[in-house]
């Protein structure tokens, strides 16, 4: 029996650009697009073979993109070509040294800020300006339970729980300003997720299902904001985080 994807969820003839795409959440998002049908273009700072080569074992057309996203004129080039109906922006930092522990705690705050809410910004408004001359989009961000709570503990790093924050409240602000072009702007709150990044973290006994997230499953919340089924969503944060924060 073959199975059918319904309508409301079908990538089928979009285009999707997926941020982070080398490992982690990004990697996932990117494998869960491909299950919809969607045309892939990976984007990450590191290579990527290992997603390009799954995600076209799959049946899917992709292309890549690797670069600097602080890079301006690289993050302008994401939207230099044809049409882009979706944007998935998992693409992001976390320091392991302990704050208050970092000889370059100035310069590192700075480059958190840089990755984590400026790119973030001037992505979302670079595919809102391309997709509202196409009448849709749909851009989602991945925040982080830690931009609501402070953080799942005391090791939380402070300019990552603001850093996150910053973004919930930069998916309100662009989404208002989106919806007009009949764009719409939504993310993720993630918890503690097992990925590259949190390697070695050992926080799931002390989470409320007694383990961390795994990457699949923020993938397809994502991927649902990417689609029509999520057609009358903005502005929304969706928790995605095994109870880490009920509220």
């Amino acid at each position: 029996m073959s199975r059918q994807i319904p309508a409301a969820l079908s990538m089928d003839g979009k285009r999707a650009i997926v941020t982070g795409a080398a490992s982690g959440i990004g990697k996932a998002t990117a494998i869960a697009l491909a299950d919809l049908g969607a045309e892939l273009v990976l984007v990450d700072l590191s290579a990527m073979d290992a997603t390009r080569d799954e995600v076209q074992a799959m049946g899917a057309t992709c292309s890549v993109m690797q670069g600097d996203l602080t890079d301006d004129a690289f993050l302008a080039s994401l939207f230099a070509g044809p049409r882009v109906h979706a944007v998935a922006h998992c693409a992001g930092i976390l320091m392991r040294t302990p704050w208050d522990e970092d000889p370059n705690w100035n310069e590192r705050f700075h480059r958190m800020m840089d990755v984590n809410v400026r790119v973030p910004l001037q992505i979302t408004q670079a595919a809102m300006n391309h997709m509202g001359e196409h009448g849709s989009g749909n851009i989602v961000l991945v925040g982080s339970v830690a931009g609501k709570t402070g953080g799942t503990s005391l090791n939380t790093p402070p300019d990552y729980s603001a850093s996150k924050g910053a973004v919930h409240a930069l998916v309100k602000w662009m989404s208002r300003k989106a919806i007009s072009k009949g764009v719409l702007v939504n993310a993720v709150a993630p918890g503690p997720v097992e990925t590259p990044m949190t390697r070695g973290n050992n926080m799931g006994p002390n989470l409320p299902r007694g383990r961390m997230g795994k990457a699949e499953e923020l993938a397809w919340p994502i991927a649902f904001l990417c689609t029509e089924g999520a057609g009358n969503m903005s502005g929304a944060i969706l928790d995605v985080n095994g109870g880490a924060f009920v509220g």
